[in-house]
């Protein structure tokens, strides 16, 4: 199995109650992979996991393993700040039929390097599913040092990194000490759409994307157009869809890309408490930048 491509995390549709909307989620698993993305990532960062229940976590994950039925790859995310709820929602993920797991650093209780070296190691012994570590400083208040990162992906099962540090020389370590070095099957995998181009043009394998919850087919394109060498095309893609990388996070991931959708007319519903929509001005602002994409009427 390779890792390489576009991954798509999935946000989360909601009714207007709240509660999970399969079948709007099902439309979005056929968009994804009418655009050729390699692999979905269901309950990650922008599915919103850290609201939902396990129950629905279980079911969410479920639903996307039967919906996709093997023609994509499913990454589930599994990750927690508490080490056996990360094992007890990863084996869950394996016994749904995930392919893999998406496994971020844990948050709030930060860490120390030896500490998260543990934690990858107890979840990877106790689970049989490929990880790939999820490297978010952002969202987690710390950073996996790349000394560390070595010693993690030594363990068998971790096959791949989404690197989320923002750093460029960071990831140009990672690469060059893991990604194109010690480990041959090892993947490096972009957390930022902005830097998918100049971290597959040092080496990387594509990225876990968030506009591609709009855009699919553009990030599919950008990304064959990096492996096979045609990098006018990926910088025209890259600069055309730069507005849109920027506006994602304008708020919080999910809430501007949940926005963006519903108004291009794919509404997934609004995002669960603590977080909240996008302010008069921040939505002013994204409509602008759509309609500039021509990807509003008016």
């Amino acid at each position: 199995m390779q890792i390489k491509g576009v991954f798509t995390a999935l946000v989360t549709p909601f009714t207007d109650a709240g509660e999970v909307h399969f079948d709007r989620l099902g439309e979005l698993l056929e968009k994804q992979i009418a655009a050729g993305v390699t692999g979905v990532v269901p309950m990650g960062t922008t599915g919103e996991s850290p609201t939902m229940f396990n129950a629905e976590h279980d079911d969410v994950v479920r639903y996307t393993v039967e919906k996709v039925a093997g023609r994509v790859q499913v990454w589930a995310g599994t990750g927690s700040n508490n080490t056996q709820q990360a094992i007890r929602t990863t084996r869950e993920a394996q016994k749904e039929g995930a392919d893999g797991a998406l496994v971020v650093t844990p948050y709030y209780n930060k860490p120390s390097q030896a500490g998260l070296t543990r934690y990858f190691h107890d979840i990877a012994e106790a689970c049989d599913l490929p990880i790939i570590v999820y490297n978010i400083q952002g969202r987690t208040g710390v950073n996996i040092e790349t000394d560390t990162l070595v010693e993690i992906a030594a363990l068998p099962s971790v096959v791949a990194v989404k690197e989320a540090s923002g750093d460029i020389g960071q990831m140009t370590d990672v690469l060059v000490r893991i990604g194109n070095g010690l480990e041959e099957n090892f993947s490096v995998l972009s957390g930022d759409d902005g830097l998918t181009l100049p971290l597959m043009s040092l080496g990387g394998h594509g990225v876990v994307s968030v506009v591609s919850n709009l855009v699919p087919e553009r990030m599919v394109t950008l990304v064959k157009a990096v492996e096979q060498g045609d990098y006018a095309e990926a910088r025209r893609i890259h600069f055309e869809l730069l507005p849109l990388f920027k506006a994602s996070f304008i708020e919080t991931n999910p809430v501007p890309i949940k926005a963006a959708m519903a108004l291009c007319g794919l509404d997934v519903g609004s995002v669960r408490s603590p977080l909240a929509p996008l302010t008069e001005a921040s939505q002013q602002r994204l409509e602008g930048i759509l309609r500039g994409l021509g990807m509003l009427k008016n």
